[in-house]
């Protein structure tokens, strides 16, 4: 063997050692995403591209798989539907569970899904979400035709408004069947949550008024968070075997926490999957940073939406609006209440 035969040996036998050492597994880049329709999936512990079938295959044994969503974002619904639909198609024992009811008005929705009453009347009655139609009606539909179980999982809105301006204490004024909706730990948390949930409200300063006012808000986002957790772990118990597909805004489940954690805490041997939605850069390119294993389990990237404020303290102003109502509700206990309305 000459020299030169020997240094070619030597050098492909040193490349193909290199590459075996060096990230080649990686996966390529995936293709910028071009509309506001298009997803990708990516599964957050190997960065590994799936397509949606091979993503249900990864979700054939699970218990209760948690979709957070950015509420509005279509291409967040389309892909919810999608994946409701693909989810039944490989196990048919299908809960479909959403944050955008209400507990208190279960009944309204079942007799919607029972044929008691028309869409109309359900959206009046059940006070579903201005964006029904155009999100969830296509997912209330699918388990409508199906004869699927439909939850309302979140905390009635009186109780959260109530909470958000009186603090914990009000829960001990309620009676009747407002009591019933209450769960067991209504505020059971981290600190972890509640640092996000500060950063995101603008918790710190602004004197010790301020402070109360955005614990207490802290404090209802608890109590929706708690009441979706154990609404989820009742439908598991009511229904076993059945698969629960639990949609909610993202922040009630990013990083395992929220709705999530709390759903863990009561039950450790459940077994919960989070698909947590991220924003691409404004190109549309798909950047994977080495923290974005902690947000789910699958990630799926979407196109940023329309920039809705550029003043940061109008941003804010507007999030903690989310937490009021325009219309006041009647925070007085019910004797109280019930005495005003009797009185001549």
């Amino acid at each position: 063997m000459n020299c030169l035969t020997r240094f070619f040996l030597m050098t492909l036998a040193a490349s193909i050692a290199g590459c075996a050492s060096s990230p080649a597994s990686r996966p390529t880049s995936p293709e910028p995403l071009a509309s506001l329709l298009d997803t990708t999936l990516i599964s957050a512990a190997d960065h590994t591209v799936l397509t949606l079938p091979e993503l249900v295959r990864r979700l054939k044994d699970v218990d209760v798989v948690v979709m957070g969503e950015y509420h509005g974002h279509n291409g967040a619904h389309l892909l919810e539907a999608r994946l409701q639909q693909a989810l039944y198609e490989q196990r048919p024992e299908q809960i479909l569970s959403l944050e955008q009811f209400n507990v208190d008005h279960q009944a309204d929705l079942d007799h919607y899904l029972n044929g008691r009453i028309g869409e109309a009347a359900m959206r009046e009655d059940a006070e579903a979400w201005p964006n029904y139609a155009g999100s969830y009606r296509p997912l209330v539909e699918f388990a409508r035709r199906h004869g699927l179980p439909v939850v309302a999982a979140n905390a009635a809105a009186r109780t959260v408004h109530c909470v958000g301006q009186q603090g914990p204490a009000y829960l001990e004024t309620l009676t009747g069947d407002a009591r019933t909706t209450i769960p067991d730990q209504p505020f059971y948390g981290s600190a972890a949550y509640r640092d996000k949930f500060m950063g995101a409200m603008g918790g710190s300063g602004h004197g010790a008024s301020h402070s109360v006012a955005i614990e207490n808000s802290y404090l209802a986002q608890l109590l929706r968070d708690n009441t979706m957790a154990e609404r989820i772990l009742q439908a598991h118990r009511q229904h076993p075997g059945y698969q629960i597909l639990h949609l909610t805004g993202a922040f009630h489940s990013e990083g395992f926490l929220g709705t999530v954690a709390a759903l863990q805490a009561r039950a450790p041997d459940l077994r919960v999957q989070v698909i947590t939605p991220v924003f691409t850069a404004a190109d549309g390119t798909i950047e994977y940073g080495p923290t974005d294993r902690q947000r789910g389990n699958v990630l799926y990237y979407l196109l940023p939406l329309p920039e809705e404020y550029r003043d940061e303290a109008r941003a804010r102003k507007a999030m903690r609006a989310q937490f009021s109502r325009k219309k006041p509700l009647d925070c007085r206990p019910a004797a109280e209440s019930d005495a005003d309305r009797n009185r001549p």
